[in-house]
């Protein structure tokens, strides 16, 4: 294949869920978004998935799916979120697959280590289970098998590949730099570095176990302007330069997907201008992705990897280990990581206590503790059932509390390997959100270790992290940040019931009269039942149940709820109903960290939002229809500024109702335009405007006039929504014609 072209993304954000709740909790640093899977998802993700490609006016041409035209690779923690909460972005992934399969008879999508770790630090088990369990996770979402895989930061060394071999994987991608030779019979050996190796090529690497392997190699400077050198900032240079480059054989880029939008704004629209020229054949281009390439192309040199090695650090893998200086470089090089080998250390002592504890644990539970370990990617895929699980894999006559126990010990292993996330050592202090996490994760293993038997591994995980010290001095060690950012985010059935509490009386869900309500996130159920209040407690119960365990903690309860505007200042009592103390507490010493608090302040500002527009648009309504005409010289509505809280109300009636009467209309636009210029809801009304007006053109039969005039309302109103979401919805409703046709003009399309 004569001058094709590969463009690879790599697509990832690192586990973030609370490891209880099985929720992403508010990051302050994403703010406005409610964390960074959401913004970059919307900076990223979805822009990828429904690019727009201008013509000469700057109108909007077409949509596309830069997924279908592109290599990628997404790993599981990132579509596992996408999947519940962006999915239609999740579609489009899933389609561009089926779609260059459909074109190239080999899909776009790679499979990724399943929680991005470095895999020549991980030990043997934990290689195997990294590359099995991503394996069912692609097999599950994409409806194949995977033919290549992508290796955290391209951490590389020869047992890796060895493990992607045994799953069946085909071939992976490195940097040029990791080539150290070549060689054309296996027996003489050329050296080669980035300079002179030869990257239009996939080699064979050959394994100690008699089987091998495929590599591709991309372009290191072209893929280094795209990520650093604003190569991104003209469609038609980018072009050129991939243009000037390709030559006989295969030309690749790979980047992080994240540069594409998120690092780059609109960095999307540079790469769907390249994809849209490449694709009808300029300049020779042939569009193509590497599973398709190999199959026509098979290796004809083999090549010696550069053990240990990556792409992001200069030192091997010591990024994720020393303080080899490798950083983002947020504090320009005042900060040291000498941090980083305590971190390593500690983690590496609790996985190595849990892997003994599950082993002899398992033994007991398991017919093969490690054949059900590795099987538990099924379970985490959801292409094996619970129940098909246990019969496969627990011992005859096996008990419910057994089987709770079992499941226990798989929960600690998957969270035991999510804390070797690399992102944890990539940045430069320990006490940036991405090591709290994976202590978070680690402390929850060492829970879930503790309840199934294991003595307590804390306090020597705890003393190692007391090695390593912060650049911040405030936040002291890896030890106090465990005690002070990690621990408090432990759930307990106190915070749990409290959590669960809050969140109903936020949301004017708390049940009466001997009901039920459930507080639920994806990892936990809370069910509340009260029953009448007597004076001024409510006793009532409360259950949890944790997902894949099929037994409930229930507890009978007492609840107090506040006399005040302050939810925090209400009070609880729980006792187990087998059972057991009572245990009292009111909510402001429970102890909620600040995120789970920030969350809850989160589901009350999306209730008060709705509830406040749905009060506004009835009042709203009554202003409206009782304005008059203009009077005389007339410059405002008659006591204008007590109508200043219903403008949301008025706007809205404005855009999407029949007009009031021109003279009505006239002093009523004076009103809500010069009002709307400094509202501070503006942008709130804003988004409420673009989110409905999609939501109108999905049903099965729009209203087009209503639309067409809605939009041109909104204009004379001085309002700018953000019609992303109604361009997508519009596009799939192709061809325009009619009133349609007037919409699509005025949303931006070239018609």
């Amino acid at each position: 294949m004569d001058r094709a072209l590969c463009i690879h993304g790599h697509f990832y954000q690192p586990p973030r869920e609370d490891p209880w709740l099985g929720r992403i909790l508010p990051e302050g640093s994403a703010a406005p978004s409610i964390h960074w899977n959401e913004r970059i998802c919307r900076e990223s993700y979805a822009p990828l998935a429904r690019a727009r490609r201008q013509d000469g006016a700057g109108r909007i041409a077409e949509l596309i799916n830069c997924y279908a035209l592109m290599s990628f690779n997404a790993g599981p923690t990132l579509m596992s979120w996408m999947a519940r909460s962006a999915p239609e972005t999740y579609a489009r992934l899933l389609e561009a697959d089926r779609d260059s399969l459909a074109r190239l008879g080999h899909g776009n999508a790679l499979a990724q280590i399943y929680h991005h770790v470095i895999m020549p630090l991980a030990s043997p088990l934990d290689k195997k289970l990294e590359v099995s369990w991503a394996v069912d996770d692609f097999s599950a979402r994409f409806g194949r098998a995977p033919e290549g895989m992508w290796l955290s930061e391209t951490a590389v060394d020869t047992p890796t590949l060895e493990a992607l071999a045994d799953a069946g994987i085909l071939f992976t991608i490195l940097a040029p730099s990791q080539a150290t030779a070549v060689s054309d019979d296996g027996r003489t050996w050329h050296g080669v570095d980035a300079g002179s190796l030869d990257i239009r090529q996939p080699y064979a690497v050959h394994l100690p176990s008699g089987r091998s392997i495929a590599v591709f190699f991309y372009h290191g400077p072209l893929s280094q302007a795209v990520a650093f050198d604003r190569l991104l900032a003209d469609g038609e240079q980018f072009f050129r330069r991939l243009s000037g480059a390709a030559g006989a054989g295969l030309l690749s880029l790979a980047t992080d997907g994240e540069t594409y939008g998120h690092h780059f704004k609109f960095g999307e629209m540079a790469l769907a201008y390249v994809l849209d020229q490449a694709r009808s054949g300029r300049d020779g281009l042939t569009l193509t992705n590497y599973a398709a390439y190999l199959a026509a192309n098979p290796p004809r040199q083999s090549v010696r990897i550069r053990e240990a090695s990556a792409w992001s650090c200069a030192h091997g893998i010591e990024r994720w280990r020393s303080d080899c200086g490798c950083t983002a470089g947020d504090h320009g090089g005042s900060y040291n990581q000498r941090w980083r080998a305590p971190l390593r250390n500690a983690l590496d002592l609790l996985k190595s206590r849990l892997d003994t504890h599950f082993f002899a644990a398992g033994a007991l539970l398991f017919n093969n503790a490690e054949a059900a370990l590795t099987a538990y990617g099924g379970v985490l895929a959801g292409t094996t059932s619970t129940e098909a699980f246990e019969n496969v894999h627990l011992r005859p006559a096996t008990g419910p509390h057994e089987r709770g126990t079992a499941w226990k010990l798989l929960s600690m292993q998957a969270w035991g390997l999510a804390s070797f996330a690399s992102c944890a050592w990539f940045f430069d202090e320990i006490s940036r959100l991405e090591p709290v996490n994976a202590m978070t994760f680690a402390l929850r293993a060492a829970e879930l270790a503790r309840t199934t038997g294991m003595a307590d591994p804390e306090p020597e995980v705890a003393a190692i992290l007391a090695e390593a010290v912060s650049n911040e001095p405030a936040m002291g060690t890896g030890r106090d940040i465990w005690e002070n950012l990690a621990r408090p985010r432990r759930e307990t059935p106190k915070t749990l019931i409290t959590q669960a509490l809050l969140t109903l009386a936020l949301e004017d869900r708390l049940p009466a009269g001997g009901s039920k309500a459930v507080a639920s996130w994806p990892g936990v159920d809370v069910a509340v039942g009260l029953d009448d209040a007597t004076g001024a407690t409510i006793s009532g119960t409360a259950s949890i149940t944790y997902r894949l365990e099929t037994a409930a903690d229930v507890f009978a309860l007492t609840f107090t709820p506040t006399a005040t505007a302050d939810p925090f200042q209400g009070c609880a009592s729980i006792q187990p109903a087998g059972g057991g103390p009572e245990e009292g507490f009111c909510f402001h010493a429970v102890g909620l960290p600040v995120n789970k608090r920030q969350a809850l302040a989160d589901v009350f500002t999306r209730h008060a939002e709705a509830v406040f527009f749905v009060n506004n648009l009835a009042q709203a309504a009554v202003a409206r229809s009782l304005v008059t005409e203009r009077q005389e010289a007339q410059q405002t509505i008659n006591l204008a500024p007590l109508l200043l809280p219903l403008w949301p109300g008025l706007v809205w009636l404005e855009v999407f109702e029949l007009p009031l009467s021109e003279k009505r209309r006239e002093l009523l636009h004076v009103f809500l335009n010069k009002v709307g210029a400094d509202s501070p809801l503006k942008a709130a009304l804003e988004a409420r405007l673009a989110a409905e007006t999609a939501r109108l053109i999905e049903r099965p039969d729009p209203d087009w006039q209503l639309l067409a005039r809605l939009v041109q309302h909104a204009a004379a109103l001085d309002l700018h929504p953000d019609w992303w979401a109604a361009q997508n919805a519009l596009w799939e409703r192709r061809p325009f014609a009619g009133s349609a046709r007037e919409l699509a003009g005025a949303l931006g399309f070239a018609v």
